[in-house]
C-alpha cells in the first residue's frame, strides 16, 4: 500500500524544492497532499504543487467547503505521516506551544499520524536559544527533526539552518516506518569515479555520477547506522549526518578505505574506481605531437579485493558489478575469484539504468542466492539492498 503523505509547506526560500520533493515522492508510489501557510505562497504557487501532486492545495482553515465536513480532521486521518518542508522558526514555534491558528498547525494537533519537520532558516535563527529550545520540546512530544543540514544559505550566510535535499527527505519518509536494522553499525560506502592524472591538467576518468553511492549512504543512515562515505570528484550534496572523505585516485580511494574498513560492520564498494593509472604523469602539460601518442598505463589496487582479503576485522564485503554484457557471469565470477560476501550487478549499457540516471534494476548475488530488484528508483534500490545487508548480518549471529 502506498504511504499518504501530507506536506506542509511554511514560509521560506527552501520552498522552491517542494516540488522536486513532491515529485520524488509520487515517483516513489507516494500519494501527495500539500498544505500551505499564507507565507509560503510568497515563495512557490498552489498551483505549481496541484500540477506535481495530482491534487487540490489546501490552503485555509475555514474553507467553507472543506469545514461542511470537517475537512481538516479528515485529513488529519488521512495521513500516515505530515512532513512540514521546509518548517520554518514561526512555524516551529507555534507548533511548540500548541497554536492551531492556520491549518497546517491544526493538522498537527489533529492528527493520529506520525508528524516529521525539515527545519530551514538563517543559522543565527536556528542557534538561538528559543529556537533549540522550541526543537527539543516537539521531539519531546514525538516529532521527528530531520536536519537542518549546513552549508552556504541563500542570505549569504554559512552554518546550520540548510533544509535536507529532496532526496534525503525522501529517503526519510520511505523508510518511517522501519526499524533501525542497522543501528549500531558503522557502514563505509565508497561512491562516484576516480580521477588518474595524466598531467596537471588532464586525466582518464569515467561517467559516474555517485547518485547510486550517495542513495545507498542516505538509506544506511535512515536505517540507523553510522555512514563513512568514500566519494571521487561529484557534484552532490553530502547526505545529513554522513562522514564524507573526498579522493581523486584510486589509490587515494584505497587508502581511506584501508583505513576506515577495520573498524566498519559492512562495507559497500558502489565507486566506478580506474583499473589502470598512468605509469608516469606529467609534471608540464603534455605538447601535441604528431597524430598518434602512446601512453603506458599501470594497474591500480583492488579496493573491494583488498577490503575483502582482510584476515583481521574483515567488514561483510560488498562490491558492484557494472557490465554491459553477459551481466550474471561476470558478477558472479567477480563474487567468487574476490571473495565477497554479496555483490549488486547492472547492465550499465541501459540507458535508463546506467550512468547518471535516477533510476537503476539490478541483481544481488551471494553464494547461496540471489535476488533480482526490478526497475525503481535509486532510493528504493538502495533501501532493498541494505535491508537484504542487515538481513545477512542477523543470520550471521
Amino acid at each position: 500500500m502506498s504511504k499518504k503523505i501530507v506536506l506542509g509547506i511554511t514560509g521560506g526560500i527552501a520552498a522552491y524544492k517542494c516540488a522536486e520533493l513532491t515529485r520524488r515522492l509520487t515517483e516513489n508510489g507516494a500519494q501527495v497532499k500539500v498544505v500551505m501557510t499564507d507565507s509560503a505562497q510568497q515563495f512557490i504557487t498552489p498551483l505549481t504543487m496541484q500540477a506535481v501532486s495530482g491534487n487540490p492545495v489546501s490552503t485555509s482553515l475555514l474553507d467553507p467547503a472543506a469545514e461542511a465536513a470537517m475537512g481538516h480532521i479528515e485529513f488529519a486521518k488521512w495521513a500516515d505521516l505530515i512532513l512540514i518542508a521546509p518548517a520554518s522558526a514561526n512555524t516551529i514555534a507555534k507548533m511548540a506551544h500548541g497554536m492551531a491558528d492556520d491549518l497546517l498547525t491544526t493538522l498537527v494537533l489533529a492528527t493520529p499520524a506520525k508528524v516529521a519537520i525539515a527545519p530551514a532558516m538563517n543559522q543565527q535563527m536556528y542557534a538561538h536559544p528559543a529556537t533549540l529550545q522550541n526543537l527539543q520540546k516537539l521531539s519531546e512530544y514525538g516529532v521527528s527533526i530531520w536536519g537542518p543540514a549546513s552549508g552556504e544559505q541563500a542570505c549569504g550566510d554559512v552554518g546550520k539552518g540548510r533544509m535536507l535535499e529532496p532526496n534525503e527527505l525522501v529517503e526519510l519518509c520511505l523508510m518511517r516506518e522501519d526499524t533501525p536494522l542497522l543501528a549500531g553499525k558503522t557502514v563505509t560506502i565508497t561512491a562516484g569515479p576516480t580521477r588518474e592524472a595524466l598531467d596537471p591538467v588532464r586525466f582518464i576518468s569515467n561517467h559516474s555520477s555517485g547518485k547510486m553511492g550517495f542513495s545507498l549512504a542516505c538509506a544506511a543512515k535512515a536505517l540507523g547506522a553510522k555512514v563513512n562515505l568514500i566519494s571521487g570528484p561529484v557534484n552532490l550534496t553530502t547526505p545529513s549526518e554522513v562522514n564524507r572523505f573526498d579522493v581523486e585516485s584510486a589509490q587515494q580511494m584505497h587508502d581511506a578505505a584501508m583505513e576506515l574498513a577495520v573498524n566498519s560492520d559492512v562495507f559497500i564498494g558502489c565507486a566506478a574506481v580506474a583499473d589502470y593509472k598512468a605509469t608516469t604523469t606529467a609534471n608540464n602539460k603534455i605538447k601535441k605531437q604528431g597524430d598518434t601518442m602512446t601512453i603506458e598505463l599501470s594497474k591500480n589496487p583492488d579496493i573491494i579485493a583488498s577490503v575483502a582479503a582482510l584476515e583481521e576485522n574483515r567488514p561483510f564485503t560488498v562490491g558492484f558489478a557494472a557490465e554491459t554484457n553477459d551481466v550474471a557471469n561476470y558478477a558472479k565470477g567477480k563474487l567468487k575469484n574476490k571473495n565477497l560476501d554479496m555483490i549488486c550487478a547492472n547492465d550499465v549499457s541501459d540507458s535508463s539504468i546506467g550512468f547518471n540516471s535516477e533510476n537503476n534494476a539490478m541483481t544481488l548475488f551471494w553464494p547461496e542466492g540471489e535476488r533480482h530488484l526490478s526497475l525503481q528508483s535509486k532510493q528504493q534500490i538502495s533501501h532493498l539492498i541494505l535491508k537484504e545487508i542487515a538481513s545477512k548480518l542477523a543470520a550471521k549471529k
